[in-house]
């Protein structure tokens, strides 16, 4: 939840025009995390958590291209604070999934 937060405020700052590309991406990228995290936890069985962690892990490797095109495209310099945010949650979703995957083969 945090990352998605960290992403807002970054984007308020993007152009207006790109409201509706690369803001957008990112915000929807961000919030795709815990929603799928969320809705994956709520399902029935370990398996399908670990199907809805998969798609977390994709939406954290969009958002990481997303933060580069940033950088590149010269919207912020300093993304090192939201990179090190990305990087803690898509460890902490891999860990998990890991963990999930290893109590299915016992």
């Amino acid at each position: 939840m945090r990352l998605v937060q960290e992403i807002y405020t970054l984007t308020s700052t993007f152009p207006k025009e790109e409201l509706f590309g690369l803001t957008s991406q990112m915000r929807r990228a961000a919030v795709s995390v815990p929603s799928n995290i969320a809705e994956g936890s709520a399902r029935n069985g370990t398996k399908e958590l670990i199907h809805f962690l998969s798609i977390a892990s994709g939406s954290l490797s969009e958002l990481d291209t997303q933060l580069e095109l940033t950088k590149l495209l010269g919207y912020s310099s300093d993304i090192s604070k939201i990179q090190a945010s990305l990087d803690e949650a898509n460890a902490l979703t891999l860990a998990l999934a890991k963990s999930l995957k290893s109590k299915l083969n016992t």
